[in-house]
């Protein structure tokens, strides 16, 4: 028993050497100091606004969709932001549009998942959670948005940083996308090298050192928070390869049935997923047999839902919107999966 464990073990660590030789200098490393300079350098007031009384809906739902993006939250930073704007009047609609959206598209989520699970799926994540999102927030609206007083403006600060941050962001983004389009090592550094120096260049011109000091910050906060999780899912997801019997896979989640979309979604919502966590066991998932409809139902409903979140939701907007909204996700997450998985069949 005890050799057992520890060939388990093995595995497991195999999994973290293999993923560490293969992502973490040319993904993780860029991502999160693209990340980090969201979180630090884009304000997120000048954001937030879009939800007060004088945005038109069409605004306030379109921004709320895709500012997850800039915000650069995950499924536990979005929780008090949704708080927040949901209470100072933002309305129920834009503001689970919000809660949904935001750490769905993820940058870190979003490049991690297209670059580990392949471009379809990445592409799918995000064009699909925008659109969802919106759907969601809409029904939420319809369903309990009556005449609930006034709305308020949300009061922002800070809407004139830089203009330089849009122009970090393409740098940063260019840095990232590079060894994908040049996959050859000289090719490649011969375009990576010119982009870093430029980077560092304008970053030290464009920025004074408080702000330097809170990207980098912000960078180190995220790999702190991140790393260690996503190293022990990678270090689990090596296992459930090795312990899971691909049959089961294959029967329940594997097939094109609405049954297999139904159960990837309700499992992802009650498990807990740390950002990024979900795509390397839904990774080893799918080396197991599961299907790619399934694998996206999975990855709609895990990131917006989870136990500890689903009570947390449900005390800020009362049991009976909560549930609303947890049936809402579930069920659209299981549709966008199947149609996904009929549309690559």
């Amino acid at each position: 028993m005890t050799s057992y464990l520890v060939d388990l073990a093995y595995i497991g660590i195999a999994s973290v050497q293999e993923y560490l030789a293969l992502h973490v200098i040319l993904c993780l490393i860029p991502a999160f100091f693209l990340a980090g300079a969201i979180a630090s350098l884009f304000s997120k007031e000048s954001v937030l606004k879009f939800f007060g009384a004088d945005a038109p809906k069409y605004v306030s739902y379109s921004v709320a969709a895709v500012s997850g993006c800039l915000l650069a939250v995950c499924s536990c930073t979005v929780l008090p932001l949704f708080a927040g704007i949901y209470k100072r009047g933002a309305g129920i609609g834009p503001a689970t549009t919000f809660l949904f959206s935001a750490p769905a598209i993820n940058i870190l989520a979003i490049v991690y998942t297209a670059k580990i699970l392949g471009y379809d799926l990445g592409v799918a994540r995000a064009v699909i959670a925008i659109l969802l999102s919106v759907v969601i927030g809409i029904c939420m609206s319809f369903i309990y948005e009556r005449n609930n007083g006034e709305r308020k403006a949300l009061k922002t600060f800070g809407e004139e940083k830089h203009a330089h941050t849009v122009w970090l962001f393409l740098l940063l983004l260019a840095i990232l996308v590079t060894p994908e389009i040049l996959p050859t090592w000289n090719p490649m550094l011969f375009v990576e090298i010119p982009l870093i120096a430029i980077t560092v260049y304008v970053s030290l011109k464009w920025f004074d050192r408080d702000e330097l000091e809170s990207w980098m910050g912000e960078t180190w906060f995220l790999v702190k928070q991140i790393t260690p999780l996503l190293l022990i899912g990678v270090f689990f997801a090596g296992i459930i390869v090795e312990l899971l019997p691909a049959e089961y896979v294959v029967e329940y989640v594997g097939g094109a049935t609405a049954g297999s979309y139904v159960i990837a979604s309700v499992a992802a919502a009650l498990m807990y997923f740390s950002t990024l966590t979900e795509v390397p066991i839904i990774s080893a998932l799918t080396l197991l047999g599961m299907g790619k409809g399934p694998a996206l139902s999975m990855l709609l409903a895990g990131p917006a839902l989870s136990l500890p979140n689903m009570i947390v939701i449900s005390r800020i907007m009362g049991v009976k919107k909560g549930l609303t909204y947890i049936s809402l996700v579930v069920v659209i997450a299981a549709i966008s999966g199947y149609a996904f998985g009929m549309y690559i069949i």
